[in-house]
């Protein structure tokens, strides 16, 4: 468990290193992070892969890495499903877009908040669906949902669908008891099936709060999706291994007639990465919490020392959102390059003044980072 460790991911083709390939730019945007994985994760994938048969498997057959779910979610999240609730998809991007296809017809709205990352802002127009958007604000320190215009958007009849980031990505909110309240009176009293990507749910790093999953809910959470994996926690985002966990069956139906044809099994590598992760790996897990929450408070501290950049802490994430109006630059993404780091683009999440930085790294490369920001 050395997050400490720089691993060289150049000439591995990663996606997130290939975009700033033979630069001199620290690649720190999608969200993957750069720690090895617990080592529990890396034998059993290892000795599977010298197994040497590397056949199809039905993921609802494979009962170890249903139980893990089972399991995971009671402990963690105090939340007691059933097996047959799950639904494995090859990542929640696919599943929300199944989501779209699911419970909207054609010319139909989605909501959307905003900011929000790229694919879930894609996804209403990819299905031949309105994208409606749902503001985040500023309430007392903290980012949030605006619930009025919330309200107002869920009354159109046509808008069928509430895609639901929770945490939120890029602003890092955990939606609290009250909060959700408010989300499920709405879409109840219009109708509104609710979708929840709850991908960073297992890393909240203010320790004053839980997250709360949708179909927790008590008078909604039959009926809402719940989007999870063990991906952003435990970096094995490249073995496209989620779940769905659908309560109703009804509901559930229609997720996985929508999805016929359209999205392949999950790999039977993911299922057993999510399989150990979610059983054998506590220890690591909570130790790379402490590290990121570490992570967080030295680029607090960094940015409040850097003239131009405004910054509000998350709740929950390895990502940095941050306000660069104050830089009084054209484009903050040229900018933020020109300097030698490479972060997400704040246009690409509907603010272009703004930009994300991943602190999901060792600290070394967080500090060179810093270095370049200020230099």
């Amino acid at each position: 468990m050395n997050f400490d460790q720089e691993i060289n991911r150049q000439d591995t083709y990663s996606f997130k290193w290939e975009r700033y390939k033979g630069k001199d730019i620290l690649p720190m945007w999608v969200a993957d992070t750069e720690f090895r994985c617990a080592e529990p994760i890396v034998e059993a994938l290892r000795k599977r892969a010298d197994h040497g048969v590397y056949g199809y498997h039905l993921p609802a057959q494979y009962e170890p890495a249903n139980k893990a779910v089972v399991r995971w979610l009671n402990d963690k999240h105090n939340w007691q499903i059933k097996p047959e609730w799950i639904v494995w998809t090859p990542g929640v991007v696919p599943a929300f877009n199944i989501a779209c296809k699911a419970y909207c017809g054609e010319g139909d709205k989605v909501l959307i908040q905003t900011p929000n990352y790229p694919p879930m802002l894609a996804a209403p127009g990819l299905n031949n669906l309105i994208k409606e958007n749902v503001d985040t604000v500023l309430v007392d320190g903290r980012w949030t949902l605006d619930f009025e215009q919330l309200e107002q958007k869920a009354s159109d009849p046509k808008t069928k669908l509430f895609i639901m980031c929770n945490p939120m990505n890029p602003v890092g909110t955990v939606m609290s008891q009250e909060e959700l309240s408010k989300v499920e009176a709405i879409c109840l009293k219009h109708g509104v099936t609710l979708c929840s990507d709850e991908i960073h749910c297992d890393l909240i790093l203010d320790e004053t709060v839980s997250h709360i999953p949708a179909g927790t809910l008590p008078e909604i959470g039959e009926q809402a999706i719940s989007l999870m994996a063990a991906s952003k926690t435990f970096n094995v985002a490249g073995l496209g291994t989620s779940f769905a966990i659908i309560r109703d069956a009804k509901v559930r139906a229609q997720f996985t007639r929508a999805a016929a044809g359209h999205m392949p099994w999950v790999t039977f590598m993911g299922l057993i990465a999510t399989e150990v992760a979610f059983t054998q790996c506590d220890d690591w897990h909570q130790a790379q919490l402490r590290y990121l929450r570490g992570n967080l408070d030295y680029i607090q501290q960094e940015l409040a020392s850097i003239d131009g950049f405004n910054f509000i802490r998350p709740q929950a994430t390895f990502l940095a959102w941050i306000d660069a109006s104050g830089l009084g630059v054209d484009d903050v993404q040229k900018y933020m390059e020109s300097k030698g780091v490479g972060p997400s683009p704040g246009k690409d999440f509907g603010w272009p003044d703004h930009t994300r930085i991943n602190f999901g790294c060792p600290r070394s490369m967080l500090e060179q980072a810093i270095a370049r920001l200020k230099s």
